[in-house]
């Protein structure tokens, strides 16, 4: 499984943090940037990157990271066929996968200590979408224009 990976530069540092656990647990990943958190970028180029990278096949699933992971979920919202979930905890995590299929996750770089965001990230990829029920909402979601 392959899994995009992209941040402005107040998400760098987390970002690179996940690069590091997500190959230690054997996934590839596909890094779109940014390359250093020394130059002020804008994260909406970052968030649609992530999104279309998911959405046109060159990656499984992805993770967006800016500073508060607020602003670049919205980014990768906009591109049609992603659904991103900002999350701040494991159960966020969880359920955005097992209810909402999210394909993509949000972190923010500068509201998450490190192992917290490892955590938040296991449990989105150990978790499963749990269709039934679900499905008829996701369904609604990629009907919204």
């Amino acid at each position: 499984m392959k899994i995009a990976l992209a941040a402005d530069h107040g998400g760098y540092a987390l970002k690179e943090t996940v690069k590091k656990h997500l190959e230690g647990r054997g996934y590839e990943t596909l890094d779109l940037g940014t390359n250093s958190a020394d130059v002020s970028v804008d994260y909406p180029s970052y968030g649609e990157a992530c999104g279309r990278a998911v959405v046109e096949g060159k990656a499984d699933l992805g993770i967006v990271v800016c500073g508060t992971g607020i602003g670049i979920s919205i980014a990768a919202n906009k591109v049609p066929g992603v659904r991103c979930g900002l999350c701040t905890n494991t159960f966020m995590a969880e359920m955005t996968k097992r209810h909402n299929n999210a394909n993509v996750i949000a972190l923010g770089g500068r509201v998450l200590t490190d192992p917290i965001a490892l955590q938040i990230v296991d449990a989105w990829l150990d978790a499963e979408y749990e269709g039934g029920r679900h499905q008829k909402r996701v369904d609604m979601l990629a009907e919204i224009k």
